[in-house]
């Protein structure tokens, strides 16, 4: 691969002597990482299976690199939502932003979706997810990562983080930047990154990202971490873009990361971050700042959503009633024609591009309720009544995936149809046959 001579030069000076070392990986081939989604079963549960040859990845507990020549993207589990397909390297901001159950979580550069994924299933169902990207065209596919993962409590939208900032003030207690960079650390996954790369870029990238800080500086609240990562080694975008910010916010202070399976230390006067270089560890090039506000100042306090009254949703209740065997709770939203499950404190999101709030249960017509694909993937087998459980080997799994109608015998009505006891999606039985409900979008091909 042939680099850009500014660019070589700057990483001459960067590395010292270990520049040659940093050549000789880009001789090597890139890893290959999953990520193992924790609100369906653990680790450990999804190793046992050995669908795939599997070794750990070091700095994430649910990450594991697998042989290139395998395709986990073209396999039933994959769309039963049990890992997520990521680059190794990039599991390391998810795994290092300290994140708890109940907690209000914002990934503000969010698509297409592997660190909120991510963070969404650290939760465990509770606190708010908000997964923000400015782009609406990709938030389309972050949407789609969340609700094949099952997660219940999330936001899907597309603002800019200033309009953000707006609307919710010191309001969330962890918030991860994943900001936009020149991406050089990358080049050996992506050699076409090359092509675009120059100062020039390098200049406007540390000018987005200063914003984006700035624009999330106010949105955490006292005593909240924030954590800043790229995937480039640029000083500019990484070290001085967070001098910059620091010097600006003297209620910040950085929280030092751990220097273990082959992280490096941040350059200069920041050596509490973190640099991920392809040379001394098994994935590509990052960097990690992790940083943690004053306990000083209020909690931010937003309207939050009011929900429906029981006469609005009596389809959706006479639904729950025939085919779950657990009663939801919560807050229940009618947005145009689809019924939602909004999490405790969800905020009022009026007027904001809002691609999903809460958990989409469905759609209400002419009295009738008819359930939704992200419905199905946030449920357990155990929580509904009427279950078709295919086996892996069974041929009917992938012809369900396809939206072909399969027979099955069993109780009539609606149906969740598994693979190994975990959901895929509805159908509606009738005659001995399951009627595909699989989301058109989602199909196998």
């Amino acid at each position: 691969m042939e680099l850009p001579i500014q660019y070589t030069e700057k990483m001459k000076k960067l590395l010292g002597d270990e520049y040659s070392k940093y050549l000789e990986s880009f001789e090597e081939s890139r890893y290959f990482g999953l990520r193992v989604n924790s609100l369906k079963l653990t680790p450990e549960m999804f190793r046992d299976k050995n669908v795939f040859s599997l070794t750990s990845v070091p700095w994430c507990r649910e990450g594991f690199y697998y042989a290139g020549e395998q395709r986990p993207s073209k396999h039933p589990y994959y769309h039963a939502g049990l890992y997520y397909l990521q680059e190794p390297s990039a599991m390391s901001p998810g795994a290092i932003l300290p994140i708890q159950p109940g907690e209000r979580v914002l990934d503000v550069c969010a698509a297409p979706g592997g660190k909120s994924t991510q963070l969404g299933a650290r939760l465990q169902g509770e606190g708010i997810l908000v997964a923000n990207d400015i782009s609406a065209g990709r938030a389309k596919a972050l949407l789609k990562n969340i609700e094949l993962f099952g997660i219940r409590n999330s936001v899907v939208m597309s603002e800019p983080p200033e309009r953000l900032k707006e609307r919710l003030p010191n309001f969330f207690d962890k918030i991860l930047i994943d900001a936009p960079c020149s991406g050089e650390g990358m080049f050996r996954k992506e050699p076409d990154m090359v092509k675009s790369w120059n100062e020039e870029m390098l200049a406007f990238c540390q000018k987005e990202q200063g914003g984006i800080l700035e624009a999330c500086a106010g949105m955490l609240r006292p005593g909240g971490m924030m954590l800043y990562s790229t995937c480039t080694f640029a000083v500019e975008e990484n070290e001085k873009s967070i001098s910059d910010f620091l010097e600006r916010h003297q209620e910040f202070s950085l929280v030092p990361i751990e220097k273990e399976n082959g992280f490096s230390a941040g350059m200069g006067a920041l050596p509490q971050c973190a640099r991920l270089y392809p040379h001394k560890i098994k994935g590509e090039g990052h960097f990690l700042a992790l940083m943690q506000k004053t306990e000083e100042g209020n909690q931010g306090l937003t309207l939050e959503e009011t929900g429906e009254k029981e006469k609005d949703i009596l389809p959706y209740l006479e639904f729950e009633k025939e085919v779950l065997k657990i009663k939801l709770s919560g807050t229940f939203k009618i947005f145009g024609d689809s019924l939602y499950l909004l999490s405790e404190g969800m905020p009022a999101m009026k007027g904001l591009r809002v691609l999903r709030t809460g958990w989409q249960l469905g759609t209400l017509k002419k009295g009738r309720f008819e359930p939704s694909q992200a419905f199905a993937m946030g449920l357990s087998q155990g929580e509904v009544t009427n279950v078709e459980d295919f086996s892996l080997a069974d041929d009917r799994v992938i012809r369900y995936l396809k939206g072909e109608t399969v027979e099955a015998d069993g109780k009539e009505g609606w149906t969740l149809v598994c693979v190994d006891s975990f959901p895929l999606g509805w159908a509606k039985r009738q005659g001995g046959r399951l009627k595909n409900k699989y989301a058109v979008g989602w199909k196998w091909e």
